[in-house]
């Protein structure tokens, strides 16, 4: 999508959809405009011996019910059982404060710092090939919703460091989880933090918090008593977002209530890359199976929406999330995003395997 808005505004072409308006992914078109320029049966781990591990929760592993019956989620169908061993994640997704260790300790330059190259960028005017990245950018009416490049913009010098661009920054956003981060900016944060990025399977079972085949993270109802519970996308996508949740852009970790296992923002806030490459018929691969241990994801990606444009799983929903556009806030749910792009709508958190976990790196 990157070189798609480098070179043609409108680029309608890349991004039309025949889908209904709750299936769709958040990631539709972004990627191409970078590449363009039954109860939880838990049978628990003991958690290992030794000091906890600072900032992060011990899962205690079991079986699930991953995926989700949503009729306008194809990708997360069929729903099928999964077992995964205990491990231990990050509380809360990876902030600003704490990202600017990261960078300040290795010198870590992140994909939106650096000029864009390689073959996907041909025919790009060497000008246009500046640092930068995909920022949300609200139209000032309503819109039609088969064309993301109507809310969705290249932005010359955005970053994790200026979310929005060159005029934003993150004062005040210290607590806020970090964005503009592409997946293999996650995976070197993740191994300086002597972790690794979480498989889809244990991003789910852990957003479910002990609650299986329930809608949200806290239950089956969207809005308990009347109050939200996650930070998502209210009013009329994507124009006019009325923040009754509010915010309308990120929300410091921790403002919502956690779910059952003491997790924040597993639902809406930023999307959560995953190590997982995406295929959206990978469900159907191993739903073959009567119950699968610890998944690691397929050995290759397939996204018939962009397909040639290999992505990696996104789990969570974000603060763009829309009942009128996409309501993939649910935990069963899947998103995706091309490894290289980045955006202010993602960020991501790490995991840490139990004595009996999984053992491969991200």
């Amino acid at each position: 999508m990157i070189r798609k808005l480098l070179v043609l505004p409108a680029a309608a072409g890349l991004f039309m959809h025949s889908a209904g308006a709750q299936s769709q992914h958040c990631d539709m078109g972004i990627s191409a405009a970078r590449a363009a320029v039954i109860p939880a049966s838990v049978a628990p781990a003991p958690k290992p011996n030794g000091a906890p591990q600072r900032g992060m929760v011990w899962i205690p592993g079991g079986e699930f019910s991953m995926g989700s019956d949503h009729p306008d989620m194809a990708d997360a169908r069929p729903v099928h059982a999964v077992h995964v061993d205990g491990f231990w994640i990050d509380e809360t997704d990876v902030t600003n404060a704490q990202f600017a260790k990261f960078v300040q300790a290795t010198h870590y330059v992140t994909v939106a710092e650096r000029k864009p190259s390689g073959p996907e960028f041909k025919g790009v005017p060497p000008e246009k090939l500046v640092p930068g990245s995909v920022v949300f950018t609200p139209p000032s009416g309503p819109t039609a919703l088969d064309n993301v490049a109507n809310w969705w913009a290249w932005v010359p010098g955005a970053n994790w460091r200026h979310p929005q661009g060159p005029g934003s920054d993150l004062r005040g956003r210290e607590d806020h989880p970090v964005v503009q981060v592409a997946w293999e900016d996650a995976v070197a944060y993740a191994r300086w933090a002597g972790k690794r990025l979480p498989t889809e399977a244990e991003w789910e079972f852990a957003a479910r918090g002990g609650l299986d085949r329930q809608t949200y993270t806290w239950g089956s109802e969207l809005k308990p008593s009347g109050k939200w519970l996650a930070n998502t996308f209210q009013g009329h996508f994507p124009d006019r977002n009325t923040a009754e949740d509010g915010y309308t852009g990120t929300s410091p970790v921790r403002t919502f209530a956690a779910n059952g296992y003491g997790l924040y923002d597993m639902a809406g806030n930023v999307w959560q890359w995953c190590s997982d490459w995406y295929r959206a018929d990978y469900y159907e691969q191993l739903s073959k199976a009567r119950v699968t241990s610890n998944p690691q994801g397929p050995a290759d990606s397939f996204d018939p929406d962009e397909p040639g444009v290999a992505k990696r799983v996104q789990k969570g929903g974000s603060f763009l999330c829309s009942d009128q556009y996409c309501t993939r806030y649910m935990p069963g749910s899947r998103g995706k995003g091309e490894p290289r792009t980045s955006t202010n709508h993602a960020g991501f958190r790490c995991v840490r395997s139990g004595s009996a976990g999984l053992r491969r790196a991200s």
